[in-house]
């Protein structure tokens, strides 16, 4: 079944008050919160990659902000949300929100907290 299929499947419920309405219901909600634990397993791996490009622009010398390269990332992010029929407002906020989240990982320890790091702390 095709992804339109299941869409026109779904907004063609059932009478009032059926018990498979409830049943769709139910296992629409369990497949929103299997995106959701999809979107925060992704975040979680940005999260790592982030450290490693931060590990690594130290060990270059190189500074963590790079607006030209956040640029591209924002103006690709909105054409694949538009590509993919999203709101692409809703994508450029939640990837500029990303973005800053990363930067903060990436600053020195001494920067995120405004104190010196302990070592084995973490």
């Amino acid at each position: 079944m095709s992804d339109n299929d299941h869409r026109l499947q779904v907004t063609s419920p059932p009478g009032r008050g059926s018990p498979s309405g409830t049943v769709d219901l139910e296992r629409l909600r369990e497949e929103i919160l299997d995106c959701d634990q999809e979107l925060v397993r992704v975040l979680a791996r940005r999260k790592d990659l982030v450290r490693e490009v931060g590990a690594l622009k130290a060990r270059l010398g190189r500074q963590v902000t790079d607006p030209k390269r956040e640029a591209v990332v924002v103006r690709k992010a909105a054409t694949l949300a538009r590509s993919a029929g999203v709101d692409e407002e809703l994508v450029r906020n939640l990837i500029w929100q990303i973005m800053a989240s990363a930067r903060k990982e990436q600053s020195p320890p001494l920067a995120r907290s405004g104190k010196p790091s302990r070592p084995g702390r973490g």
